[in-house]
């Protein structure tokens, strides 16, 4: 197997992973006796410790090994479903959460996607890498989807033989460990071509400072605008991330957890499904046009899906936004490696997952405020996520409409 296809299979491994904390936690987590507010925060420290991670982990991959910073990340993805099987104390969460990677949201904000993006785009030759990124994000979107299945199929099972919610909801925490194990096992076999020799090296003379500051790519000007504008659309994604999305259906409309699993299911798969048409696009239309004119109209359904009164309706709403929403991310990806030169796509995908990061960490917190009393009735964080990521298409076509790439 190709280094391009094991790099596609880990992130299906962690993605499947994902699917199912995220339909189970914020459940399982006030079912415990958490509040919105604590599962929210919980939520925020995660992706403060994803920011973390990045800022540390991503610039220095290429010093440190590729290879071996994702066997590390994935020791911890491990630990991660461990404790969570096997403690409630909200104290040794918050630690989890910050110093794990805690998949929360169906995007994925953890550092292992910058290493990734990076050898992606080095092994893939230029005509091929938006086809790659299509294909590694499809991927994702199904083994979300399927994630999300399988909590709903152990929730139900677990209903049928006469468990409790607490056994099921351990059985997938343990499961969460068991693929971070997969995803070891894998990343150990990558081949030694998916380092960069010329980053290994570093002079004596360099300064501490020189060792630890990221190498910032030549084409930073657009690169940090490129981040800040994703910190913006990762703002408003955050508000309505899958775990997030989850409590909102749940408390609202009062969506059990098989319910919950079911139409993530089919979201993920639609998302997943979309994805087959980005390269098509990007190649008739171009990266940019695709980007920003699929991702529109995906934001006015999501506005829509906040104000309609019944389940039903919400929930086909947020299916056709998801057939909608996610075709702009392969674009992104190859649009962000189109700009930078190899030896530099690592510290730019770094950045602009940084970017990503950034606006991802405090929405959380304000989505746990928002998803009780009057602000559910009125849908309030599905109005401002969809409020919020239509000025950051707007924004983003301005700025980059006229650059050549």
């Amino acid at each position: 197997m190709s280094d391009t296809y094991k790099i596609i299979l880990m992130r299906s491994l962690r993605q499947f992973a994902y699917g199912s904390l995220a339909v189970t936690l914020a459940v399982a987590l006030t079912a415990r006796g958490l509040s919105p507010e604590e599962i929210g925060g919980l939520v925020t420290i995660s992706l403060a410790g994803d920011f973390c991670g990045s800022v540390i982990i991503g610039y220095r991959a290429d010093i440190w090994g590729r290879r071996k910073t994702i066997l590390g990340l994935s020791a911890i993805m491990m630990i991660v479903g461990v404790v969570l099987s096997v403690t409630s104390s909200f104290i040794v969460l918050v630690i989890t959460a910050f110093l794990g990677t805690m998949g929360t949201a169906a995007s994925e904000t953890a550092p292992f996607l910058p290493i990734e993006q990076a050898i992606l785009g080095h092994v893939t030759e230029t005509k091929r890498r938006t086809g790659i990124f299509a294909r590694y994000n499809f991927a994702a979107s199904i083994s979300t989807a399927l994630g999300s299945g399988y909590a709903a199929l152990v929730a139900s099972v677990a209903k049928l033989a006469g468990l409790s919610f607490f056994t099921a909801a351990d059985f997938i925490f343990i499961n969460y460990a068991a693929l971070a194990i997969g995803v070891l096992l894998i990343a150990a076999t990558l081949s030694p071509s998916v380092e960069i020799v010329k980053a290994q090296s570093q002079s004596s003379n360099q300064t501490i400072w020189q060792r630890l500051a990221p190498p910032m790519p030549k084409s930073h000007k657009n690169i940090f605008t490129l981040a800040a504008l994703f910190s913006v659309d990762a703002f408003g994604g955050a508000l309505i991330g899958q775990t997030l999305l989850a409590l909102f259906f749940h408390l609202r409309f009062h969506a059990d957890l098989s319910v919950l699993g079911l139409l993530f299911l089919i979201a993920n798969m639609l998302a997943a499904l979309s994805m087959l048409y980005a390269e098509f696009l990007a190649e008739k239309f171009g990266l940019l046009q695709t980007m920003v004119f699929t991702h529109l109209p995906s934001n006015v359904l999501l506005i829509l899906a906040a104000i309609v009164p019944i389940f039903p309706i919400a929930a086909l709403l947020f299916l056709l936004r998801q057939s909608l929403s996610q075709l702009d991310v392969p674009t992104r990806q190859a649009y962000t490696m189109a700009m930078t030169a190899p030896e530099e796509r690592t510290a730019a995908s770094s950045v602009t997952s940084l970017g990503r990061s950034a606006g991802s960490a405090l929405a959380p917190l304000l989505t746990g405020a928002l998803t009780q009393g009057a602000f559910i009735i009125i849908g309030a964080p599905l109005l401002l996520a969809g409020g919020i990521k239509i000025v950051y298409d707007l924004l983003l076509w301005r700025v980059f409409a006229k650059v050549k790439i």
